[in-house]
């Protein structure tokens, strides 16, 4: 009885499965084509431009670091967890 029940829910899983998929390929279909073919999303003459950018801003360096500061920690004794009466 467990076994059927599985199998049964196998089977609604995979419907729903195959629906989704087609759905998807209803809906999209023209881009998912093309996204299998190579093509991509975008075609190449409108893609974007990669390159080195010459309006690039270039960085403050500066010759000595600047450390953040730091908490002062607190120095603490270590305390026995038993008492020694014990």
């Amino acid at each position: 009885m467990v076994q059927v029940a599985a199998a049964l829910l196998f089977a609604i899983a995979a419907g729903l499965g195959i629906t989704v998929i087609l759905a998807m390929l209803k809906n999209n279909e023209s881009a998912i084509l093309s996204a299998l073919l190579g093509e991509g999303a975008f075609p190449i003459a409108t893609g974007p431009v990669t390159g080195p950018a010459n309006d690039a801003v270039p960085l403050r360096r500066r010759a000595e670091r600047r450390d953040a500061p730091r908490p002062v920690r607190a120095v603490l004794t270590a305390r026995p967890v038993l008492s020694r009466a014990a």
